[in-house]
């Protein structure tokens, strides 16, 4: 008797397979097909521009194995369905696999989940439909101008700068965004200005002192340009009385931030949990494709993570409303559910990223979890379900003080009722300190004694560097690439060695500044902000199915041959050289100074004076803190066998080496640098000097135990697993 057929199901992954396995039970076989199988040829350009830009597209070198099971399996099976992820890339993947296996359309079917839950996969599968070859020819698009970009400026790099260079459509637009705001910084010049302060006293209790700041004149703000200006301030408030004039009593009410979607999950995670937007969206594909739930069995924790729309349906608004009044009571939902816009241009085929089931709290799947599955899974949560929540409201005071016609105006904000932020809070850009104590009960007309004043010179400052989270919310303000370009852009700006991190902010590097400075001079398009924000649009009007594809192509390509043309005309005999980056280190050698280069294996610390004096040596950076034993700079070393330690600048003269990470914090008892352990997440500073009374043992420095042998706990890190090490480890 002849087996039944099955139907076949295709995802792009393993994980994601197993659980719409699940799901969907045996009549069902389900398959990974581990990604692209058919794309553009490495080796060449891959595109025939003269036959009206028509694709050569190739199987994929090394997957043979994988293209003959898949279709060996779509052969027996009677109804083929393409389930790779709903966008343009998942879209042209199961486009792709329908041509490769040679599906016909009757039995090739297209079914999407924005959720992997068992409601949404069997309602999906009752309902396939046909492939969108709109969206289709929009990934096509994309790729072929990539293609083309990449294929036809990068040789030019080569040639006229030094081989191994890159450019790309939106990964060149990046660098220079990176290149212009180091322009802003190395232009700027700072102004003077002057803050002044007064302390003031309306009793004689400690908690009767309050301080307020000077605002301005006559009733009008000004900025205290000098300091004779501020003396002026000072020598008439000295001698004049001072009362109060105004106090202001009012409410403020703080709106939850809307759900996340890609960019701001980027940002977010970067900015809370130090990851790199490449490894955000890999966290959070795992997330999306299901983790292993105890009781549960393999589960899709969130929607689809590649989205700029808001929309959130109707079944989790409800879901949220039950679970919020249930857990927190009816005060922190708002008297009307929260509908978010979304913005102009952006897709509305995904919903917003959220969990699939907000009762699923992060504190109920943490054992199931990473760790940075179950802080990136709560963040995601957190945002969610504060999202729905009631607004935070603040009583906030606001003092102004009048002395010979000077107002110093003094302020205090207070959370009255928390709302959203007991779920969540938005961290910020760039953190701040300030520490503010309330303000004594006063009243109109009230006179109050001036204690002091203070006065501080101040300087502008010039805008700082991006970080990978400011550079996406540039990215995506201006209209560069779209959801699933933000992180694979960064990543290859950093890989290219254009632009490098130092501690969490990006900086270009002469190598970036000088094929930015030689893309602005013969490709302006290219690095053009506007004009790449409207080949997005393009690529948008493409999928909407108002534009063909290969008109769009021809438009770029007229355009972009008559500048690379002109280009190779211009420099013909011309080498453009990379300036060195000059370090503060001397050669141990010759004494010069030496200066930065790339390799294979990164930067490094090479001599200029090659090849008369071929010494290098790792490329030294400054960590924060001081040597605890003669008070110089600690320098990250790596030692032979790769691991990174920390070490004196004087190196073996001092002696001084570490596992552990210095802080820029110090010890309040001994005032040396505190230390904390290597490895990711929020570790807990400690004293390592063994005379302070603070002095916190290596077996007591929060690294994981692990059972012995013979039942004892030892501790296990760094410190512990390279001791032998540490001996031979030379500055």
């Amino acid at each position: 008797m002849a087996k039944a057929k099955t139907d076949l199901v295709i995802v792009e992954s393993p994980a994601k397979a197993r659980t719409i396995e699940k799901y969907l039970g045996t009549n069902y076989k389900v398959v990974a097909s581990m990604g692209h199988l058919r794309d553009l040829p490495k080796s060449k350009l891959g595109v025939d521009i003269e036959a009206g830009f028509e694709p050569v597209y190739q199987p994929v070198k090394g997957r043979e194995d994988v293209i003959s099971d898949l279709k060996k399996k779509s052969k027996s099976a009677n109804v083929v369905y393409l389930a790779t992820d709903p966008d343009r890339e998942g879209e042209a993947i199961s486009w792709h696999l329908k041509e490769l296996l040679d599906l016909p359309d009757e039995k090739a079917r297209r079914v999407t989940f924005n959720e992997i839950t068992k409601g949404v996969v069997t309602n999906s599968i009752q309902n396939p439909r046909d492939i969108d070859q709109d969206l289709v020819d929009a990934q096509q698009a994309r790729r072929i101008l990539d293609r083309i970009v990449g294929y036809k400026l990068s040789p030019l790099l080569w040639k006229k700068i030094k081989p191994g260079l890159s450019a790309g459509r939106v990964q060149s637009v990046a660098t220079r965004i990176v290149v212009d705001r180091e322009r802003e910084i190395r232009d700027f010049k700072p102004e003077e200005y002057w803050l002044l302060d007064a302390e003031l006293s309306c009793g004689p209790k400690p908690d009767d002192h309050f301080t307020a700041r000077y605002y301005g004149t006559d009733g009008k703000k000004r900025t205290l340009k000098n300091e004779a200006e501020t003396d002026a301030v000072i020598a008439d408030v000295s001698n004049a009385p001072f009362e109060i004039q105004n106090v202001k009593h009012g409410t403020k009410q703080m709106s939850p931030p809307p759900p996340f979607i890609t960019s701001t999950l980027q940002q977010e995670a970067s900015r809370r949990l130090g990851m790199t937007p490449k490894r955000t969206m890999s966290i959070a594909q795992q997330l999306y494709e299901g983790v292993d739930l105890a009781g549960r069995g393999t589960t899709g924790l969130i929607t689809y993570m590649r989205t700029d729309s808001l929309r959130l349906s109707d079944e989790a608004l409800s879901a949220a409303k039950e679970f919020i009044i249930g857990r927190y009571g009816q005060d922190y939902y708002p008297p009307k559910t929260r509908v978010f816009k979304t913005k102009s241009g952006a897709q509305d085929a995904h919903e917003a990223i959220r969990p699939t089931d907000v009762h699923l709290t992060p504190e109920s799947v943490r054992k199931d979890l990473t760790m940075d599955q179950y802080r990136l899974y709560r963040l995601i949560w957190g945002r969610f379900t504060a999202s729905q929540m009631a607004n935070a409201v603040y009583d906030n005071v606001t003092v102004d003080t009048v002395s010979a016609n000077h107002l110093f105006r003094a302020k205090y904000s207070e959370q009255k009722f928390s709302g959203y932020t007991a779920v969540y809070e938005e961290a910020k850009d760039e953190e701040q300190s300030e520490i503010r104590r309330p303000l004594p009960d006063m009243k109109d007309g009230d006179r109050v004694d001036l204690v002091k004043t203070m006065k501080e010179q101040q300087f502008t400052q010039p805008p700082t560097r991006y970080t990978e989270a400011t550079l996406i919310r540039a990215m995506e303000e201006k209209g560069i690439g779209r959801p699933s370009t933000y992180a694979p852009t960064i990543s290859t700006i950093t890989a290219r060695d254009y632009v490098i991190k130092e501690g969490k902010h990006l900086r270009p590097t002469n190598l970036g500044e000088t094929v930015t400075q030689m893309m602005e001079d013969y490709f302006k398009d290219i690095v053009d902000l506007e004009f790449t924000a409207h080949m997005e649009d393009e690529l948008d009007h493409i999928e909407a199915g108002t534009v063909p594809w290969k008109d769009v192509l021809k438009e770029f390509y007229t355009g972009f041959d008559t500048e690379l043309t002109d280009a190779e005309k211009q420099l013909e005999g011309k080498h453009i050289k990379v300036p060195d980056e000059l370090s503060d280190e001397k050669c141990d050698v010759c004494g010069r100074q030496m200066v930065v280069k790339s390799g294979r294996f990164g930067r490094f610390l090479a001599c200029p004076g090659y090849p008369e004096c071929t010494f290098t040596k790792p490329l030294v950076i400054e960590m924060p803190g001081k040597c605890p034993k003669c008070g110089i700079r600690i320098l990250k070393r790596t030692s032979k066998k790769g691991y990174t330690f920390y070490a004196c600048e004087r190196s073996q003269e001092c002696g001084f080496m570490s596992w552990e990470v210095p802080t820029k914090d110090f010890c309040p008892d001994c005032g040396k640098t505190l230390f904390k352990p290597s490895g990711r997440g929020a570790k807990k500073a400690f004293c390592i000097n063994p005379e302070c009374r603070s002095f916190v043992p290596e077996d007591k420095r929060g690294y994981r135990k692990k059972k012995t042998e013979a039942g004892e706990e030892k501790s296990v890190g760094k410190s512990a697993a390279k001791k032998s090490t540490s001996r031979k480890a030379k500055a």
